[in-house]
Parts: C-alpha cells; structure tokens; sequence
C-alpha cells in the first residue's frame, strides 16, 4: 500500500497543467506549412508541388511503359505456351478422367430405369 506521502498532490499536477498550457497553445497555433526555400524532406505524392514535364521526358516515360507492357506481354505468352508440352502422366491422367466422365454421362443420359 501507498502511504499519502508517496502520492502526488494533485494541486500540484494542476497548476503543472496551467502554466505548461500556453506552451502548448503556442506550439499548436505555429505555422505547419514549411517556408517555401526549404527542402520538404519526404511528401505523398498528392502533397507534392507539381512539376511540368517536358515533351521529350514524356515520350520517353510513355515509351518506357510501352517497352515495359510488350515485355509482359511475351512473357504472358511465353509462360502459356511452355505449358502446352504436357507431361504423359498428366496425358494419361486428363484421358481417364474424359473416360470417367463420359461412361457418368452415358449412364445419366441413358432411358434405362434402375430399381
């Protein structure tokens, strides 16, 4: 147990409170933009102050997207066509599940009754 010796007055932290209010005020009512010759350190992109680009690094941008999207695209088909090859495991088990299947579907479609 704590004896009243150790605990804080509270008169104290109160008047503490007050006379570090202004302080406080003081900080909050601050100017939060920086000065405009500053460096801003890092920003979002939405805050950033936007800068017009040239026509030149404009092309080069679209084109370096352009190169970008034509390689993914050969890679897309690349990795399309590399899967055609099967293996004959896969071969052998793809024919037995179309037998599976079509033997299901005889059966369904069949006009025999089973009672």
């Amino acid at each position: 147990m704590s004896t009243p010796e150790e605990l804080p007055n509270p008169q104290d932290a109160l008047a503490r409170a007050h006379a570090s209010r202004a302080k406080m005020a003081a900080a909050l009512d601050e100017d939060q933009e920086p000065e405009p010759d500053e460096p801003a350190g890092w920003q979002p992109v939405w805050k950033r102050t936007r800068t017009p680009k040239s026509k030149a690094a404009k092309k080069l941008e679209l084109h370096k997207q352009r190169r970008r999207l034509q390689d993914a695209g050969k890679r897309r088909l690349a990795a399309g066509e590399s899967r055609r090859p099967r293996s004959r495991q896969n071969r052998i088990g793809n024919a037995a599940a179309r037998r599976d299947a079509r033997a299901l579907s005889r059966v369904r479609h069949s006009s025999a009754w089973l009672w």
